[in-house]
């Protein structure tokens, strides 16, 4: 009778195309997906936030605090952790996409994650309890065996951190039918919703866990974000009944492997490059389109050859290839312009050190407290972005998505130009202020500045992600071919990962031209001789050169889908 039942429920309700349930069959269009499965994928993703954050946001100042580094060393250790932990997504994406699926990887990565935090609260521990070599000597550095630990576990967590990032995100998107034109739209609003929501856990994160960090102890600081992670991992997991997954994410049928299909092009399209197009015929089932573009020597894949075992590559396959190479010039624009993102958790937190922190009669606050700001921002950003500006950009454009998304990822461009240019300034005079007290020789001094100086950049900061890094995830989630999408969230998560290697470099360069000479670095540890302002300026000019190249690119560039031009 219950068997009956469901055979009569399943016969009444619409199903998603592309998706299955928990069970492998047809996804319900009203009993599976949609905002309700999204919400509780929103909430992972706040907590994983909550998680990352509470390490990430003052790293800089445990490195240079009770693992006594220097200023430049932190600030490159800094930037090649957060670097590898933005690369390493393209890695948890390949393995999601071609082998375990999303919803496997994501378990995975949870775990991995889990034990990274959960080592890095033994690290941070055994430097309290005094287990290091010389522990009564109080100038002493934690031994060797403990920064081994330390590190180890810091990078389990950027592992982990790898595979559940792409994912987590794609799967929720994933919740939204793509062939319905309201779930479309309903998922152009779940970038900016879930923009804003992960927002919150990080602003909690960087209130809470910064304030927990420096008053109460770092042990206790790391594994509150370990707890979360565990919270994460559970929200998860109550939501598995009604999520909608990918067909292709539960299928291991090599034949249906995105990379295999469209590596296989390009190896057809050499084979074949003597041959002439005329031979290929029409493509199979791609669009139709005259054969005048700079890519449709990839076309040649799809010629047969009688001599060959081997079957010509369909149209499909050739147009995904076509899709996957016109994005490599807009990755590399995007990979220059975020440059200034690695500046806000290394020298915005050094500088907010060493000016008056206090907001209220004696209540001092830790300098990764301002980017709670960037949360705030978002927070303001987000419903004016969804409310105001687009009904209004809708108006004026007359299409349903108001302004195309690469136009959405330029305005972010020039808003973080003009925002280096505003830091660079505001630490120009912080350098006046100082040098007009006397305090350039006195690092440990507080410079009689108001903390409240470094609360637009940050403010700002909020603006530019709701533009740039939104536009830039939805961007390559809708351009990528549908069965790599995790793939095209992790190339723009390893665009801010590759910027930060860049960072590190350029830091580690200047650091060396500027002090070799018995000089003052631009990076000297005493910020007060230091010269970050001339950093920010020449970040402000990369900026605006990657802007003015992304522009002519843009202008060329051919979106995937029709709806989109």
């Amino acid at each position: 009778m219950k068997i009956a039942e469901e055979e009569v429920a399943f016969l009444e309700e619409d199903y998603v195309s592309d998706s299955v349930d928990h069970r492998g069959l047809p996804a319900g269009k009203y009993s599976t997906g949609g905002w309700r499965s999204a919400w509780f994928i929103i909430g992972v993703e706040v907590a994983e936030r909550f998680a990352y954050f509470g390490i990430a946001c003052n790293l800089i100042t445990y490195l240079t605090g009770p693992l006594g580094q220097s200023t430049a060393t932190a600030a490159v250790n800094v930037n090649t952790w957060s670097g590898t932990a933005s690369m390493l997504p393209i890695l948890g994406a390949f393995v999601a996409d071609a082998y375990l699926g999303r919803y496997r990887t994501i378990l995975a990565a949870s775990l991995i994650y889990i034990v990274g935090l959960g080592l890095l609260t033994l690290s941070a521990s055994l430097i309290i309890m005094g287990l290091s070599e010389q522990s009564k000597d109080v100038s002493a550095k934690p031994s060797f065996w403990v920064n081994v630990l330390f590190f180890c576990s810091l990078y389990l967590v950027a592992i982990g951190q790898g595979g559940h990032k792409p994912c987590v995100q794609a799967f929720g998107a994933d919740q939204f039918d793509s062939e319905d034109p309201k779930e479309v739209i309903s998922r152009g609003s779940f970038f900016n919703w879930w923009f804003l929501s992960l927002s919150v856990g990080i602003s909690l994160s960087i209130i809470l866990v910064a304030y927990v960090q420096e008053n109460v102890n770092w042990a206790f600081g790391f594994g509150i974000p370990c707890l979360f992670m565990v919270m994460a991992l559970v929200i998860f997991l109550l939501g598995r009944k009604i999520y909608r997954y990918p067909k292709g994410n539960r299928e291991g049928n090599n034949s249906n492997n995105a990379f295999a299909r469209i590596g296989r092009v390009f190896v057809a399209a050499f084979k074949n490059r003597k041959l002439s197009l005329a031979d290929s015929g029409q493509l199979e089932d791609g669009p139709s389109e005259k054969c005048n573009g700079w890519l449709d020597f990839l076309a040649k894949a799809t010629i047969s050859i009688e001599d060959e075992d081997r079957e010509p590559c369909s149209g499909r396959d050739v147009e995904d290839a076509k899709a996957s190479v016109r994005l490599i010039p807009i990755w590399i624009t995007s990979v220059v312009s975020t440059i200034p993102y690695a500046q806000y958790i290394t020298f915005f937190t050094k500088q907010g050190v060493t000016v008056d922190r206090q907001i209220l009669p004696g209540l001092e606050i830790p300098p990764a407290s301002l980017l709670s700001f960037i949360g705030l921002s978002i927070l303001i950003s987000v419903p004016i972005y969804e409310r105001v500006f687009l009904p209004l950009a809708r108006m004026i454009t007359k299409k349903p998505f108001g302004i195309t998304m690469l136009q959405r990822i330029g305005a972010g461009m020039v808003l973080s130009s003009f925002n280096m240019v505003l830091a660079a300034l505001i630490e120009a005079k912080r350098l006046q202020i100082a040098r007009e007290h006397g305090l350039v020789d006195t690092p440990d001094a507080t410079v009689p500045m108001s903390i409240w100086w470094f609360v637009p950049q940050y403010l700002l900061l909020g603006m530019i992600d709701v533009f740039s890094l939104v536009g830039t995830q939805e961007f390559f989630y809708d351009q990528v071919p549908t069965d790599l999408r995790s793939i095209g969230l992790a190339l723009s998560l390893s665009a801010m990962g590759l910027s930060s290697f860049l960072s590190g470099l350029l830091i580690t360069v200047i650091d060396w031209a500027t002090g070799r000479h018995g000089g003052d670095s631009w990076f000297n540890t005493n910020l007060n001789r230091a010269h970050v302002d001339y950093f920010y300026w020449l970040l402000a000019a990369f900026t605006a050169i990657a802007f003015f190249a992304f522009l002519f690119i843009s202008k060329l560039y051919v979106y995937r889908r029709l709806d989109q031009v």
